[in-house]
């Protein structure tokens, strides 16, 4: 899948990355290959659900700076499912729950075919009970003091999905006599960051799926928040705390930012990847994505769903709460579309026109069920506020045609959404988003 940039940074876009180096460092890929005879799984036991049956492993997947990763790994398999050769690899952090487990059997039941959850990533809290962003903040700080390339978080956290690959494969010879091949790796936040990573880590990684990770290019997205908001966002402030950002000017953390950042993994990391994100998500610029996706290698998709932050839970009228049948529909299918080898819809989109018309041309290779435009409006290019909404599109065959005007003042910002089926299970694709307006005076 192919798409057109949609917005051009005019003398920012690879400023900052051009002091930086054209490859990705080997840290990573050494960090990860590297063996460890801490490795070991035992197949804890099975509970049999109304739903299908779950598998408890536990699972130690590496000593890192001394200290144990263990964690905790489920398996679900839907009720009249068999193995496949490729399973469905989620990383989360903590341990499990009803919850998850619910949402982890929905989801294999939606794909037809077995899911697995690795837990416990990252192992934490670490050094003075500190978690999640503000525990890799500190491992950045001790990389940059230090240089010991074995210090950034993402590097065990990788590592932790390529091990469970290892016992999975072994679970599945042992307990179904069957051959696991191959993954699809998805993870949310900085389990998605964890997602790009191991992509490029590993080459039994057929597809992937990065939630709410939109940040790839980060020296750039650092600049264009600044550009966008007049601040960075308070999401990320364990890394300006630290002060990490902005990027301090040494070589060691232009070195580092390479070693963690996706985006100079994008050559290693060229398999099917769908990109998902919320229209509201805090903790980037709305439209960040196109900073990056003409970078991408290989296949790839993107869902925007509409009227959600960082948790894709989709909030209107109907479901004040939020809804996660976008996210888990559309990661099912794409699912369902790698594991049993059926073609992915190709889409491709170009945005056009400025004053006073904007045009959106939409093309694929299978006519959607339904098509439809998602907006919203701001004073400014900040839509963390922003209420969406939906209006139909046309589908003339296999091509969909948005057009609307730019705004007299104030800003808005929109996308094209495709409403796709397989088996029955409907799922949405998207296309870029286009911020166009101009501030007041």
């Amino acid at each position: 899948m192919h798409a057109r940039r949609t917005f051009v940074l005019l003398g920012l876009a690879g400023l900052g990355l051009a002091l930086l180096a054209n490859s990705a460092p080997a840290d990573l890929l050494e960090y990860v290959k590297k063996p460890d005879d801490a490795f070991a799984w035992k197949l804890k036991g099975k509970t049999e659900t109304p739903a299908g049956t779950v598998y408890d492993i536990d699972l130690t997947s590496q000593v890192w700076q001394g200290i144990t990763w263990e964690h905790q790994v489920q398996v679900y398999l839907p009720k009249d499912v068999k193995p496949t050769a490729t399973v469905y690899l989620w990383n989360q952090g903590g341990t499990s729950n009803p919850q998850r487990v619910a949402f982890g059997m929905d989801l294999a039941t939606k794909m037809k075919a077995p899911v697995v959850f690795v837990f416990g990533i990252p192992k934490q809290p670490l050094y003075d009970n500190l978690k999640e962003d503000a525990l890799i903040a500190e491992t950045f700080k001790r990389y940059l003091a230090t240089k010991d390339g074995s210090w950034p978080l993402l590097f065990p956290m990788a590592k932790s999905l390529v091990k469970a690959m290892d016992a999975i494969q072994a679970f599945a010879k042992q307990e179904w006599k069957h051959d696991v091949s191959h993954f699809i790796v998805a993870g949310a936040s900085k389990r998605g960051w964890t997602t790009w990573l191991t992509a490029a880590s590993d080459p039994r990684v057929k597809a992937f799926v990065p939630l709410v990770i939109d940040t790839l290019k980060m020296v750039d997205q650092m600049d264009y928040q600044l550009k966008s908001y007049g601040a960075y966002s308070e999401q990320i402030a364990d890394y300006t705390r630290a002060k990490l950002v902005p990027i301090p000017d040494t070589p060691e953390a232009k070195k580092l930012w390479t070693m963690v950042d996706p985006w100079f993994y994008r050559d290693r990391a060229k398999q099917p990847k769908l990109v998902m994100n919320g229209t509201n998500d805090p903790y980037w610029t709305q439209d960040a994505l196109n900073l990056y996706w003409d970078d991408l290698q290989g296949d790839k998709w993107v869902l925007y769903v509409p009227n959600a932050g960082h948790n894709l839970q989709q909030k209107d009228k109907a479901n004040p709460a939020g809804d996660l049948t976008r996210a888990i529909n559309t990661q099912a299918a794409f699912g369902r579309h790698f594991i049993y080898d059926v073609p992915m819809p190709k889409v491709q989109w170009k945005h056009e026109g400025q004053n006073p018309k904007m045009r959106l041309a939409v093309e694929t290779d299978t006519a959607p069920k339904a098509a439809r435009l998602w907006k919203a409006t701001a004073p400014t290019r900040d839509f963390r506020q922003a209420t969406w909404t939906e209006s139909p599109l046309k589908v003339d065959g296999k091509n969909v045609v948005a057009e609307l005007e730019t705004p007299a003042e104030g800003f808005v910002v929109f996308f094209a959404e495709l409403e796709y089926e397989i088996d029955g299970l409907p799922y949405w694709l998207s296309t870029q988003l286009r911020i166009a307006g101009k501030a007041k005076p």
